[in-house]
């Protein structure tokens, strides 16, 4: 009897065991009862009745990545190529990931081949390396489209790697060793064409630079050239004005004025300028030079002819004696 009951005690204690499930964080089981789907547990505890429900599939809900392998493509001119790709993926549907599709990893996997084939299939070589987002974001929505009624989300699909054939490759080096020298040829030359027009603006800007500093050195020069003829010419006019002054006090008549006029001149004229204004009186006094020294020659011609005269009339009355 004791025997009997430690049995059933051991048969409930199993089947307690059974009917209690934790699920963890990130999953869900897929739930079956008389092998109809019941439910999707999620994270948690879980109790189910034993040998009527069943635990169909444990499905998680982790950003999952799946590396699809290497295939040879044949591209629009011809070459054939071999893409590496990954594709990013996410289960949104447990239920349709478990019952919609046996596998869904193969699934995915097989599209995304065809997929690739055709995509690239209709690019040429070049076309390939310069387009790889635009692959990407084709290969994307096409497997996205095609994996929602499996119950997944495609959020990522990458080219991990393109591979050309052996002698594409080669050839491929060489036509990217030309572009890179022809680069720097052109690199090169545009930066002697700016060196030469640098050096022809610094050349040009050091020319301006001289005229104007030759110019402002003129511009000094006749300034002080000027300054100095009039200081010259205001202190020459200040003594002709002191002699004028002397002259006018002591009452001279107009020989004399013109002859210190005449000796103001010479003065002037003595001074470091190349020119010499003349003033309107001593024109004046210029020109009564001759008629002093015709009234000069005058008087003295009378003077002879009168001593002359004298003579003759001494004699006369001598004669007469």
């Amino acid at each position: 009897m004791k025997l009997f009951f430690l049995l059933i005690f051991v048969v409930l204690i199993i089947l307690l065991i059974k009917s209690i499930k934790v699920v963890r964080q990130s999953e869900v089981y897929i739930i079956e009862r008389l092998g109809k789907f019941h439910k999707a547990a999620d994270a948690g505890l879980t109790i189910i009745i034993p040998f009527i429900d069943t635990v169909r599939s444990v499905v998680s809900l982790k950003q999952q990545t799946m590396d699809v392998q290497p295939q040879e493509v044949i591209t629009s001119d011809n070459v054939t190529i071999t893409i590496d790709t990954v594709v990013f993926y996410k289960v949104i549907d447990p239920a349709k990931a478990v019952y919609e599709i046996q596998s869904l990893k193969k699934g995915i996997e097989y599209l995304s081949i065809t997929t690739i084939r055709d995509i690239v299939g209709k690019m040429e070589l070049d076309e390939t390396f310069s387009s790889r987002d635009s692959i990407n974001e084709k290969l994307k929505n096409i497997l996205d489209e095609a994996t929602f009624q499996w119950g997944c989300r495609i959020d990522r699909v990458e080219i991990k790697d393109i591979t050309p054939p052996p002698d594409i490759k080669d050839a491929m080096e060489k036509q990217m060793n030309a572009e890179r020298n022809k680069r720097a040829l052109i690199l090169q030359a545009e930066g002697e064409r700016q060196s030469a027009i640098t050096l022809a603006e610094g050349r040009k800007e050091a020319a301006i630079l001289d005229a104007e500093a030759d110019r402002e050195a003129k511009i000094r020069r006749a300034t002080g050239e000027a300054d100095a003829i009039k200081q010259v010419a205001a202190a020459k006019a200040k003594e002709i004005q002191m002699v004028y002054d002397a002259i006018k006090e002591s009452n001279p008549d107009d020989t004399l004025v013109q002859l210190k006029s005449l000796e103001a001149l010479q003065e002037v004229a003595k001074g470091d300028a190349n020119k010499i204004f003349i003033p309107f009186e001593a024109t004046s006094a210029l020109g009564s030079l001759g008629a002093i020294k015709d009234v000069m020659s005058d008087d003295k011609k009378r003077k002879k002819k009168k001593s002359a005269e004298d003579e003759a009339k001494e004699i006369v009355e001598n004669l007469n004696q």
